[in-house]
């Protein structure tokens, strides 16, 4: 009876009560009106003197996917930074006994149903299909290598600086381990797909940010001085967009030396992305400088004898600084998917360096994938690395939204 009343009363028909609840109305009144101004200071304080940043944070948190793809961008760019102690294999490492093998199963309990605690695997053997005479692998289960984990292994540098063996996880030889099993030289799929990640995602955040100092200063210019420069900022940029991608980044690419360093050929492949990226946000900034700057503090910092660069730089630029990051975690993904299609039509990063553009080099034959599915796995993390920044994008567009 009190929930009800309680309803009516936050309703507004606690008249049509009789007077024998009146005390009871009462109460409930009080008990909501305390409620109420217990809230209302938090929210006085809390939502009202928040800043910008602190309100765009707040919205972001109640974006359930793009906190989600935030977590899974976080565990590729740690899997990228940790690389060498992940991966139980070298980049170079490869046996030819194991070539086009399956991934390893891994168990925790054996052929005769006793449990383990530790995870193992079972011997690899190969083995001829009496029809096709097509090499196959099967498991041997007559051998068991337990997973030890902090083994040594392959010896590598630690960021480039030190030099370990020292891996997560790894088996005794003469056992093997293939999470994602192996391509058709027997290198392990797993240990290239996170060696191939420190370039398919730093390449993504360099190259995005050599196209944000050229789109902010070239399209700056463009927008704040206007006139002539203004026009020929713009024609040079509807010339840039007026070539299609594909035969523009293969034109650029065969100019580069074949013989090149592959830490030139990163650098090149770098430039080559960001010189095509810049144009579209350069365009948006044009059209932000160009309202901006008749504003009333734009006009007041000009007679307060502010220099031009002081009042692009403290002004006019973080007067839109949440478009920016936004723009920045949308062009990402587009710089991934570019460098993964160079390097698939074979222009862009070459062995022995990798990247998960090179691992798909050899899903391009149909034969490859219908008999050895699992060289598509790079193509999963592509996609779903594409994905995350497309939600973690939309979930700061929200949030940098001023009327929600």
């Amino acid at each position: 009876m009190d929930t009800r009343l309680e309803e009516k009363v936050i309703a507004g028909e606690e008249k049509a009560e009789p007077e024998k609840n009146l005390s009871k109305i009462k109460q409930i009144k009080k008990r909501l009106s305390k409620s109420m101004d217990a809230k209302k200071p938090d929210l006085d304080e809390s939502y009202y003197m928040a800043s910008q940043w602190q309100l765009m944070g707040r919205r972001f948190k109640k974006h359930k996917l793009a906190k989600y793809s935030l977590i899974v961008l976080g565990l590729f760019y740690f899997g990228a930074l940790f690389a060498g102690f992940l991966a139980p294999q070298g980049l170079v490492s490869y046996d030819a006994k194991f070539t086009n093998c399956p991934p390893t199963k891994i168990h925790f309990i054996d052929d005769q149903g006793k449990f383990h605690l530790t995870p193992f695997v079972y011997a690899i053997k190969s083995e001829r299909d009496p029809e096709t005479y097509r090499k196959g692998f099967i498991e041997d289960k007559s051998k068991i290598y337990p997973i030890r984990f902090f083994s040594r292994s392959v010896e590598y540098k630690f960021w480039g600086l030190i030099k370990t063996d020292i891996h997560l996880f790894n088996v005794e030889d003469p056992g093997k381990i293939f999470l994602f099993g192996t391509d058709s030289m027997g290198r392990d799929l797993y240990s290239r797909i996170l060696h191939g990640s420190r370039i398919s995602l730093s390449v993504g955040f360099v190259g995005v940010f050599i196209s944000l100092i050229l789109g902010i200063i070239i399209g700056g210019i463009s927008g704040y001085f206007g006139g002539l420069t203004d026009t020929v900022i713009q024609r040079i940029i509807e010339i840039l967009r007026s070539f299609p991608t594909i035969p523009l980044w293969m034109a650029l690419s065969a100019a580069i030396p074949p013989e090149i360093p592959v830490v030139h050929m990163y650098f090149y492949i770098t430039i080559i992305l960001s010189f095509l990226g810049w144009t579209t946000l350069a365009r948006v900034v044009r059209s932000k400088f160009m309202s901006m700057k008749e504003e009333d503090y734009i006009m007041a910092a000009r007679v307060a004898g502010c220099s031009t660069t002081r009042i692009i730089a403290s002004h006019m630029v973080p007067g839109f600084m949440s478009y920016i990051i936004i723009n920045m975690t949308l062009a990402i993904p587009q710089m991934i998917i570019a460098e993964t299609s160079l390097s698939f039509l074979g222009l862009g990063i070459r062995s022995p360096a990798t990247s998960w553009g090179v691992l798909l080099q050899e899903a391009q034959q149909i034969q490859n994938v219908a008999l050895y599915p699992w060289l598509l796995i790079p193509l999963l993390f592509v996609v779903v690395t594409v994905l995350s920044f497309n939600f973690l994008g939309d979930g700061l567009r929200d949030a940098a939204d001023p009327y929600k």
